[in-house]
Formats: C-alpha cells, sequence, structure tokens
C-alpha cells in the first residue's frame, strides 16, 4: 500500500475520491464530483490536505484534513478537522483506513493542532460520523470520544407539498421576510457581526467572495432593519445540495439553514415568521424534499412539520504534541 498526497487540481484524484466515497458511504450518503471540489477549494485563512491509498496501482481510500490559521472566533488555531476518510469495501480491514487516519492526524500535528474533530469543517462533507455507518469503533478505538450532552446531531426533513403554517408563525407582527436583494449585502454582514460574529459571519463572508447567490440568503426585517437570516440552498446554489444527502425525499430537493434571530427578539416568535416565509416561498419555487441539517434543537423544528432525518456521532480527539 501507497500513500499519495491528495492533489485537488487533479480531476482524476478528485473522481477517484468521489467514487471511493460512495462505495464507502452507500447511495444514502452519495456525492457528486461538483461536491467533491467544492469540499476542496481553497478557504481564505484555511488550510488543506489529503492523502489517497493505492493498492496495486489502483486508489483504495483517502482522507482530508483542514485547519483555520486566522480566524479564532470561528476556530482555534489549535484545532483542526478530519474532514473525510473512506476507504473502498472491498479493502477494508486490511489497516488501510488506521495509516489514512495515522497520516491526517501527522499532518495536523504538524500545524500544531490538537483538539481534532470528525466532521463539520467549513466545507463539510457531514457533520459527523453519519451513525448509520456503524464505523465509531473504528474512530473509539484510536482514542475519539463524545462530549457529553453533546454526543448526537442530527439532519431533520419534510416534504414541503405537507407544509402547514404553524401557529407560532402568526405570534410577531410588523415584519417582513424575504430574499436579500442586490444591494443589502452590508446589511446582511452588519447583521451578523454584531449578532453571530463567528463561524455564520465567516461563512457568509466566504459565500459572497466565491460569487454565491445573495438572494440564497433569507433576512427578515423591523423597523429596526436585519433581525434575522437563514440561507437557502437548492439545486442550482453555489454550494453543492448533495452535500446535505436528500436522497430518498421526493425531489426538487431543496435545504434550509442556519437559522439566526437577534438576541434581543428570541421567544418573540420572530424566527417562527421567518422560518414560515422562508418554507412557502421554498414551496412556491417547486422544493418538495427540504433537508434541515446539523441540527440539536430537533423539537423546534418539528412545529414545521420536519422529522429526524440522519443522525451523526459528534466524536472528537485531544492530542499530545
Amino acid at each position: 500500500m501507497e500513500l499519495r498526497l491528495f492533489d485537488f487540481a487533479d480531476p482524476a484524484q478528485i473522481a477517484a475520491a468521489t467514487r471511493l466515497w460512495n462505495a464507502a458511504c452507500g447511495e444514502n450518503l452519495a456525492i457528486t464530483e461538483r461536491a467533491m471540489v467544492y469540499n476542496t477549494m481553497p478557504i481564505p485563512a484555511g488550510a488543506q490536505a489529503g492523502a489517497i491509498a493505492y493498492q496495486a496501482g489502483q486508489p483504495v481510500g483517502f482522507v482530508l484534513a483542514s485547519l483555520l490559521t486566522a480566524e479564532p472566533s470561528v476556530s482555534p488555531p489549535d484545532a483542526g478537522w478530519l474532514d473525510a476518510i473512506a476507504v473502498h469495501p472491498d479493502f477494508q480491514r486490511q489497516g488501510i483506513g488506521t495509516a489514512l487516519l495515522a497520516w491526517a492526524e501527522g499532518w495536523l500535528a504538524d500545524q500544531r493542532c490538537r483538539r481534532l474533530r470528525l466532521g463539520g469543517s467549513m466545507h463539510p462533507f457531514a457533520a459527523g460520523l453519519p451513525v448509520q455507518l456503524h464505523t465509531e469503533g473504528f474512530f473509539e478505538r484510536h482514542g475519539y470520544t463524545t462530549v457529553p450532552g453533546h454526543e448526537r446531531s442530527w439532519d431533520v426533513a419534510h416534504d414541503l407539498a405537507a407544509y402547514v403554517t404553524p401557529a407560532s408563525a402568526l405570534k410577531a407582527t410588523g415584519l417582513e421576510a424575504r430574499p436579500a436583494r442586490p444591494g443589502e449585502e452590508e446589511a446582511l454582514l452588519a447583521f451578523l457581526h454584531r449578532e453571530f460574529p463567528g463561524r455564520w459571519r465567516f461563512e457568509a463572508e466566504c459565500h459572497l467572495a466565491e460569487g454565491g447567490r445573495l438572494s440564497d440568503y433569507f433576512l427578515l426585517w423591523s423597523e429596526r432593519g436585519v433581525e434575522g437570516f437563514c440561507q437557502l440552498t437548492y439545486e442550482d446554489s453555489r454550494r453543492p445540495l448533495d452535500r446535505f444527502f436528500p436522497h430518498g425525499l421526493p425531489r426538487p430537493w431543496g435545504q434550509l439553514g442556519s437559522v439566526g434571530i437577534s438576541s434581543d427578539r428570541r421567544g418573540q416568535g420572530y424566527g417562527a415568521v421567518m422560518m414560515d416565509v422562508a418554507l412557502r416561498y421554498m414551496r412556491a419555487a417547486g422544493v418538495r424534499g427540504c433537508v434541515i441539517d446539523w441540527t440539536s434543537i430537533v423539537d423546534f423544528y418539528a412545529k414545521f412539520g420536519f422529522k429526524p432525518f440522519r443522525a451523526y456521532w459528534m466524536l472528537g480527539k485531544i492530542m499530545e504534541l
């Protein structure tokens, strides 16, 4: 077995890694080459590296790891991600996964990372380790554990053809919810800098810098200005929709999230108003199968008809440098 550096500019390696992911994870977690390209594109203040395992000249597994070097409000410089690791089923239980994991941990250690997290990176393949893979034992044997009280996260889903406005969405008045319009970039970013200056602010800045569509951000307005936001993903959005694993839901597909409201307006029905308008907007655009990913507030989204769709183990490890 030979490990070679993953060349993100090589279409053959992108295609090989996509095939390996799909073979290892199955059709319910399948992604496209477009998603692989997106998940390996450069990120401001970020660093990513990977390795592909070859046996008899054929790719049989790969690993990706990343970190942020200059965005401490998003991720401390001593924290890194194990973005993805996959070994073809025909070559599992031969030490290949262990070798790939050791390579990734070694690269992260070289970057002075001591706190590692499985999944959840800036261009995440998944929020954590999909429970359906039943591979948590492999990571536990290599020192990965859950954080008490935060063991799992969920994706929830709903067929918007059956969506019904909940009573909670009728509580607040004097609000307008709609897609962001040209010229409102500064209003969006000012709101995020004020209310969510960490990851959500950084993601919005990256989205706009990458040429992402401004109207994929839905804004909630009051007389004060922007009071809330949520991000929508469609099949023609810049971030690939298959990252959210909507397989099995009726098409056309869509995704909603993240969702945030001004701190002094929470608990007053503002979030429900924005969710309701955004979901009805997506339904009018033809979306049926809708995913809200990476959440722990399953009960809140249940009010809008969403049910648990996929679960993830949230695993991490502290390394000695």
